[in-house]
């Protein structure tokens, strides 16, 4: 039943990502037709979509496979702890997801992963800036590089440390009797005792 929820969850999240954010805001469809480049798209560079299968499958496993995005470490800077699980737990749904992106934004797998994170992360937050970006001309936020600065890493490297040092210490702390009685019982209300 869980993984059925996820599953559902992730197959509206991908539904949602493709309709917040169409083709048109894309650089390439505002430039001079003489200067715009071809699309990934127009150029047939994109996942393809099995309906015998209902799978998305890479065109190009090299350009458009997992080896050619970010790891699971790489979901964890960029966004958080969410992803991250995501990723762990249904890692096949978040490949489905991002070959679907992939496939109807046109664009490449960092950005599509970048966009994916984001939404696992926040998707209020995410669907607010896509709408923004089509509908107000906001600049295009580059979510396959957010927090991805040296110093930005460096520091949520040792902020991650630091939590997971007080996470150790409680929990051993609690079993071992140094934060509180260890014949207490929590659940029956002795909450106040210890």
């Amino acid at each position: 039943m869980r993984n059925t929820m996820s599953l559902m969850l992730l197959n509206t999240m991908a539904s949602s990502l493709i309709n917040y954010h169409s083709l048109a805001v894309h650089a390439f469809l505002m430039a001079p037709a003489s200067r715009a480049l071809p699309s990934r798209a127009a150029l047939g560079m994109t996942p393809r979509y099995d309906k015998v299968a209902q799978k998305w499958f890479p065109s190009d496993p090299d350009l458009e496979g997992p080896s050619a995005g970010y790891g699971i470490i790489g979901s964890l800077y960029r966004a958080g702890p969410v992803p991250f699980f995501q990723r762990i737990v249904n890692a096949e749904t978040y490949e489905q997801a991002v070959l679907k992106y992939m496939a109807q934004e046109g664009c490449d797998r960092v950005e599509a992963q970048g966009n994916m994170d984001a939404f696992l992360e926040n998707p209020q937050d995410w669907a607010y800036q896509k709408m923004a970006e089509k509908n107000k001309g906001v600049p295009k936020k580059d979510y396959a590089n957010a927090n991805m600065e040296p110093t930005q890493v460096v520091l949520s490297t040792i902020w991650a440390g630091v939590v997971a040092g007080f996470g150790y210490d409680l929990v051993t702390g609690v079993a071992d009797g140094r934060y509180g009685k260890t014949d207490a019982d929590l659940f029956h209300g002795h909450l106040w005792n210890l």
